[in-house]
């Protein structure tokens, strides 16, 4: 009964932190001044430019992808405009 109890308490606690984890980085309406262009992640503006990690671009911002990206694209992630940044 025991082993039973505790594997539901780890089940409960590990389902919440991926769901913390998931709201708190990913959801864009959750958190202030996130661009909605990108959905998933929080890119802010007025922070300066991002670019994509590992690219040629020169920041000051980087973001690692891939990364979902609705139109309009203000940091231009998503070059070849099929919707999936910094492939």
């Amino acid at each position: 009964m025991r082993v039973r109890a505790l594997a539901a308490v780890v089940a409960v606690v590990g389902a919440s932190a991926a769901l913390t984890l998931t709201s708190g980085v990913g959801d864009a309406a959750a958190q202030s001044n996130c661009n909605p262009s990108y959905p998933g992640v929080c890119l802010q503006d007025g922070i300066g430019d991002y670019d994509c990690e590992g690219g040629s671009g020169n920041g000051p911002n980087y973001v690692d992808g891939p990364i979902m990206v609705r139109q309009p694209d203000p940091f231009d992630l998503d070059r070849d405009g099929n919707g999936v940044g910094c492939q």
